[in-house]
Parts: structure tokens; sequence; C-alpha cells
């Protein structure tokens, strides 16, 4: 049955070009935007990212749903709007539906940046870190579903892996039994976030943007569906002390169970919590390795471009 003559989907020109050509787009997500940093800082960061991936061969397109329409590509006064206006839901998958049939606003988060991507058929996406299995998720089953997206659609997803606020070994264990890869750009530790290192290592070590190509192509080729996690660590001089940051998140779990924070809005309140401990130099590093994997992200992109043109 047939539910929609169309989808609800507005391809930026610039987008639309560069994707019926074969050339190099890079997806980007809006939630940095309307929920991780505060205006005007948000949209400078928006700009700058897209700029980075223009610089190294991409074409940038940020996700967004805007009065009900799945936006793949932002001008720059939706870059503002998403940026100043304070009723933008946060839309992960359960919410698109919604959002979209009631003609509301919406920031993209990973998962619902992995869908709209695919629906404009970018296959890579570049992010600050993956969300995962929350600590406790024993009693509590509070697992992100970025990871679900990851097991279900065909997105790379360039990230310094995923937050320490994390259970990273679940969160690997998660992805290892939907039959996710995690490459490790340049690294065999699986990065944490703020801080270059964790406990844990990575399934395959590249340290080329055409070695991380190919795998791509064969994966989605060999009808393995599903998405892939390029983990690249933090510069290292924006490299946080990692003691310093298991504090803040010791601290910020602590407050979280006493004032019955719960749920998706966990994250914020432990990211703000990380910022305030460490004096706002998490909010640096945070800016600095989404700058680092929208470089990344644009060289992969290029590789896999032309991967696809050879093969």
């Amino acid at each position: 049955m047939e539910y929609l003559k169309e989808l609800p989907i507005k391809i930026a020109p610039e987008v639309e070009q560069a994707l019926s050509k074969g050339e190099p787009v890079v997806a980007l997500e809006s939630t940095i935007i309307s929920h991780g940093m505060p205006y005007p800082q948000n949209v400078e960061t928006a700009r700058n990212t897209e700029q980075i991936i223009r610089d190294y061969g991409a074409v940038p397109a940020t996700t967004a749903i805007i009065e009900g329409i799945i936006h793949v590509g932002l001008n720059d006064d939706e870059l503002e709007f998403m940026g100043k206006d304070k009723n933008v839901a946060k839309a992960s998958r359960r919410d698109f539906a919604a959002l979209v049939a009631n003609k509301k606003n919406g920031a993209t988060t990973v998962a619902t940046t992995m869908i709209a991507a695919d629906m404009a058929g970018i296959r890579v996406f570049v992010t600050g870190g993956i969300g995962g299995v929350h600590r406790g998720a024993q009693q509590t089953f509070d697992i992100s579903s970025d990871l679900m997206e990851l097991a279900s659609t065909n997105v790379a997803v360039v990230c310094a892996g995923c937050k320490s606020i994390l259970d990273i070994g679940l969160t690997l264990e998660y992805l290892e039994t939907h039959g996710v890869p995690i490459i490790g750009y340049g690294t065999d530790i699986f990065p944490a976030f703020f801080t270059r290192r964790s406990d844990f290592g990575v399934d395959y070590r590249m340290d080329t943007p055409e070695q991380i190509a190919r795998t791509l192509r064969y994966k989605w080729g060999l009808g393995l569906k599903g998405g892939v996690v390029i983990a690249n660590p933090i510069p290292e001089e924006y490299s946080m002390d990692e003691k310093l940051i298991t504090d803040a998140i010791e601290q910020g779990l602590k407050e979280c169970e006493e004032q019955h924070i719960t749920g998706k809005e966990v994250t914020p309140f432990l990211l703000s919590k990380v910022k305030d401990i460490t004096g706002g130099s998490s909010l640096d590093s945070n800016i600095q390795l989404v700058y680092n994997n929208a470089k990344v992200g644009a060289l992969v992109a290029r590789a896999f471009a032309e991967e696809m043109k050879n093969k």
C-alpha cells in the first residue's frame, strides 16, 4: 500500500546537483545547533563545519525538519533559524513522523540524520559522538536509537567515538551483535569523545580514506545492510584530562539520580555539568573534534565517490 505520493523532502540545489553527478556529499545533524550550544556560537560552529567540508572537496548537507518538510542542506537563513528558535524539537526516530505530519520543526539527531541522508542517497555523515547504551541500562533499558539506526541504515558515521557518560563496553557489544563494524581511523583504540583513549579496541584500524571507502563499497555491495562507525580520535592538543572528565561525569550521574532526571534529558544535563566543572573547556574540545571529524568525513566522502566511479 502506498501511503505517500511523494516524500516531504527538500534537497538543497547544491546538494542535489552534487548527488546527480556522483560528487562527494557529507550529511550533518542539526541537534548540535538547536540543542548542543548557545547562540550565536552554535550557528558559527555550524557554518565553520560546513566550510571545512567544502575546503576538503565535498558538499555539506545539514539536515533538519522545518515546518514539516525534511530539509537536506540548509541555507544561511535556515541555519540561523535552527540556532535561534526556541521551539525546535529534538527529533529522534520516534518523533520523525509526528513532526513531519503536523508541520513542526525538528533538529535531527544521529538517528534521524541517518534517515534523511539515506532518503537523499548520502552515504557519509559527520557528527560529534554517537549515542549508546547508558550506564545502568541493565535496569533502565536506556539505549539510544542511534544504535538501532546504525544496525539498519546504510550510512557511515564519522565520530569521535561515544561520550564517556555512556557505558562504552555495552555500546560496543550492542553494535557487534547487530553487525556494525567499528573502524578506527589511524587508531587501534576506540576513542571516548573528550579523550583519545578508552579501555576498548576497534574492529579494524584503517589509515587512509581510500581503505575505508573500499570497505563501504564492498559492505553495501555484498548486501550487508546497516551503517559503519568511523571512530576518529579528538586531536591530541584538544584532548581532555581523563580523570577530570570521569570525576565530572560521576558527579553528574549522582545529581541525575538525586533530581530524578531520566531519558533523553540525561545526556544534555551531563554535558552541561561537564562543561561547568571544566570551566567551559569541554565545549571548546567538543567544537574542535567536530571540525576534525568534518575534515575526515569530507576525505572519506571524496574517496567513496571515486570508488563508486571506478567500481
